[in-house]
């Protein structure tokens, strides 16, 4: 399994902000502690150029984030501070998404230890977002001929809107959501298919609804998934306001990749949000992730 890392890419945060940037170099470390991956499993991606990043989002708004020229509210918007760092970061989360997302294609499963950056819109990023991986891989996948439909599973427990803002009107991609109803984004973009679940929602009833409305995606025939597993439904999760437990993500994981693998569609997998206090906790859930990948594709 080709599993991209861009880790390495170290992003200065001011003390004390929230965002636990550090998770990504744990949830590395942890997988190839565990030896759920080998180290000859990781790879470092490429750095993808302008023209690929503008098939999802302005040249205004690359140009100006690369030259570091956003305004103060365009920043504060995005959630982190900017830096040369934090740019090529969000241009290496990009490329480990398209480096999985042809990995699937090839060998059914890729996976990308960044990513799922799905609040950025075509001139905007936010909540944490910059790029929008998803939007720019099937963008350059249907502009290659690579693929003519694409789905996304985005589990993440935040609406993804900058998914929908870019790509909702496109006929040959499918969204589906399964979300926190008063969670954030405050004002959502319809996808596809959205499941609001009320606060404090647990896993019998997460699990009962991923398995009623799944089939619909299935039957569309997508050419590729891209999976959105955030583990912000965690029950510890300090953003999340849902009730899973690990038992119950794990579960969620497997329904989803084991449909795709029975069913012969490529899947590429992104790490989406995680905010738990400690962060171990989803540290353990990202993993637990790739545990359940390896299972199913062995």
């Amino acid at each position: 399994m080709r599993v991209y890392y861009s880790d390495h890419y170290t992003v200065p945060l001011p003390e004390g902000h929230k965002f636990p940037m550090e998770k990504y170099r744990m949830v590395r470390e942890r997988l190839i502690a565990d030896k759920v991956l080998l180290d000859e499993e990781l790879f470092e991606p490429e750095l993808p150029g302008r023209e690929i990043i503008t098939l999802a989002h302005t040249p205004e708004y690359y140009n100006r984030f690369a030259e570091g020229t956003l305004g103060g509210a365009a920043i504060r918007k995005i959630g982190l501070p900017w830096s040369k760092e934090l740019f090529h970061r969000s241009l290496a989360s990009v490329g480990g998404a398209i480096g999985s997302a042809l990995e699937a294609l090839e060998h059914g499963i890729g996976g990308n230890l960044a990513g799922g950056t799905h609040h950025a819109s075509s001139s905007h990023g936010e909540g944490f977002c910059v790029f929008n991986d998803f939007a720019v891989v099937i963008l350059h996948l249907i502009k290659r001929g690579m693929i003519h439909r694409a789905a996304i599973i985005d589990l993440d427990v935040h609406q993804g809107n900058g998914n929908s803002a870019i790509l909702g009107a496109n006929p040959d991609v499918f969204i589906f959501s399964i979300h926190g109803l008063g969670n954030y984004p405050l004002v959502k973009v319809p996808s596809t298919v959205d499941i609001e679940l009320p606060d404090g929602t647990g896993d019998a009833e997460y699990l009962s609804l991923l398995k009623e409305n799944l089939p619909v995606i299935f039957e569309w025939k997508p050419d590729i998934v891209l999976y959105q597993a955030g583990v912000d439904p965690l029950k510890d999760d300090s953003l999340g306001r849902l009730a899973l437990s690990h038992t119950g993500l794990m579960e969620r994981d497997r329904i989803v990749l084991a449909e795709c693998k029975d069913r012969g569609i490529p899947v590429s997998l992104a790490l989406g949000g995680g905010y738990s206090k400690p962060i171990d906790h989803s540290v353990e859930a990202y993993v637990n992730t790739y545990k359940t990948a390896k299972d199913i594709f062995k």
